[in-house]
């Protein structure tokens, strides 16, 4: 019996060529034409053999973000296995993800695998952390604002509505109503450490770290991403000293529950295509980049946006 296609893709490429689709599929796939709003595409050289001799191409295209800009291809229909093959074809450069077509359809589509290079419109939503607290140059954000809209600074932007003392509860309820009148095409959440946090006074008694009702958080996130065409991208945490932040303004931060929230948000961005920027190497063990054993110093900020920079765009 015959598979039945199952997924849909966007693709703006080779992909839509019967020669290649033979090749990967064994069959030339039903297709429809279709637009991506928002978005524009560049050239990309291509080293692998594979990819080269499937497609007859060495500069395939990749898709970045361009408001006002439509991105022109079709939308595949695939089976399991062919979505496995496409996935297979692709090289290291691109990542599938979800976006939303011109005519509202939510479909797969491969995209930069570095989340931050092709955008142009960043929202960074999160904690004190991200809100560049202890660094008056306004933190691992401020510098990737300047780094980013120096890049075209008629185009880019970058807007930093981190709140201090928020959880992912809390950004995810108060995300929506940001989002609008800034046209973001990429959604940075910053998963600091709030989240990890319990009252000094039950820390002992703490159990396990169990971070499963933070999915309905991120999921609300994903969709808020979604209802933009924005790519959501989540970062975090970074690492702390549990030996100074031992009861911090009635809360205890241990390293424990860090790595598991560290780990949680891993496993969630991985089970639903989503992009997970970790923030834990760049300050762990360096208990100098640390105000307070929480907080980043500038130098601490500045070691973060030059990891986020390296992982992400």
């Amino acid at each position: 019996m015959t598979e039945s296609p199952t997924h849909t893709l966007f693709s703006f490429g080779t992909l839509m060529d019967e020669r290649v689709q033979t090749a990967l599929f064994g069959r030339a796939v039903p297709t429809s034409p279709a637009s991506l709003a928002g978005h524009t595409t560049r050239p990309l050289k291509i080293t692998d053999p594979a990819v080269i001799a499937a497609s007859g191409l060495d500069v395939h295209l990749i898709l970045e973000r361009r408001l006002g800009a439509s991105a022109e291809g079709a939308v595949l229909h695939l089976t399991d296995q062919e979505l496995a093959s496409a996935d297979a074809y692709e090289v290291d450069d691109y990542t599938r993800r979800r976006v939303v077509l011109s005519s509202g359809e939510s479909t797969w589509a491969y995209l930069d695998a570095k989340p931050l290079r092709p955008a142009e419109r960043i929202v960074v939503v999160g904690d004190s952390i991200a809100y560049g607290r202890c660094d008056p140059r306004g933190g691992w954000a401020g510098h990737l604002a300047a780094a980013h809209i120096a890049g075209n600074e008629a185009e880019r932007r970058l807007f930093n509505l981190a709140v201090p003392g928020s959880t992912l509860a809390d950004v995810g309820e108060q995300t929506p109503a940001l989002l609008a009148a800034r046209r973001p095409d990429t959604l940075l959440v910053a998963a600091g450490i709030n989240d990890s946090a319990v009252p000094a006074a039950e820390a002992e008694a703490d159990g396990a770290a169990d971070f499963t009702q933070l999915s309905g958080s991120l999921d609300a996130l994903a969709a808020t991403a979604l209802a933009h065409n924005a790519r959501l991208v989540v970062a975090g945490p970074s690492w702390l000293d549990e030996d100074r932040t031992r009861d911090y303004e009635g809360l205890r931060f241990t390293r424990a529950r860090a790595l598991a929230l560290r780990a949680f948000l891993r496993a969630w961005c991985e089970a639903n295509h989503i992009d997970h920027l970790d923030l834990w190497e760049p300050l762990r063990d360096r208990t100098d980049l640390l105000v307070d054993g929480l907080h980043p110093t500038a130098e601490g900020h500045r070691a973060l946006y030059e990891h986020l920079d390296a992982v992400g765009r």
